[in-house]
């Protein structure tokens, strides 16, 4: 059955300040795809279930990600394609976990895969570096942020993120990204740290 929900955020120059020094600091430590600033415009998230369960079995809780790890490694790395821009955040659970679950602010390591809506071009896969990234909830794009909160160690997610959750106007130079692109990630996640 699926669920759907909306949460709405607020930024204000402060909170801009602070992801923008955020980005400049997860950039030189973990790959470009997830550290930036959002909008400061209010957002809306958009969550879906589209499966009850999967991934990982019951057995596999809080394992601190070696077996998780396996499990998705067996998955393999996610095929994405072209998608409709959004102007919310879509968030899809295409396998739902059994582990730990995300809370605001933690720390987690998860294999990934970013592409541009608009064609489906790839621009980053912690899948093509050969291991997943960890990486603080409280230093990556909105779009992460807030739309990995409430996964489940083992799961599966589709991050839809719309530019304004994303880099906005200002992608990282030589990304591959354009100004005001839509962002679709899938993301295992592997631990929550």
């Amino acid at each position: 059955m699926a669920s759907t929900r909306s949460i709405s955020t607020h930024h204000g120059a402060t909170a801009r300040r602070r992801w923008v020094a955020v980005a400049a600091a997860a950039l030189a430590v973990s790959g470009f795809a997830l550290a930036a600033c959002g909008g400061e415009d209010a957002a809306q998230v958009t969550t879906t279930t589209e499966a009850a369960s999967g991934g990982a079995g019951g057995a596999q809780q809080n394992t601190g990600g070696s077996a998780v790890l396996n499990e998705i490694n067996e998955r393999g790395k996610p095929t994405l394609g072209q998608t409709e821009q959004v102007t919310e955040l879509k968030v899809t659970d295409d396998v739902v976990g059994t582990g730990a679950e995300v809370k605001p602010g933690d720390t987690v390591t998860a294999h990934y895969v970013g592409v541009s809506a608009s064609d489906g071009k790839e621009f980053d896969s912690s899948w093509s570096r050969g291991a997943p990234t960890q990486f603080p909830l409280n230093g990556v794009i909105e779009g992460w942020s807030t739309g990995l909160v409430g996964m489940k160690e083992g799961g599966r997610r589709t991050l839809v993120i719309p530019a304004d959750m994303a880099y906005g106007q200002n992608p990282p130079p030589g990304s591959g990204i354009a100004p005001g692109a839509t962002l679709v990630f899938t993301v295992d996640l592997v631990s929550v740290d």
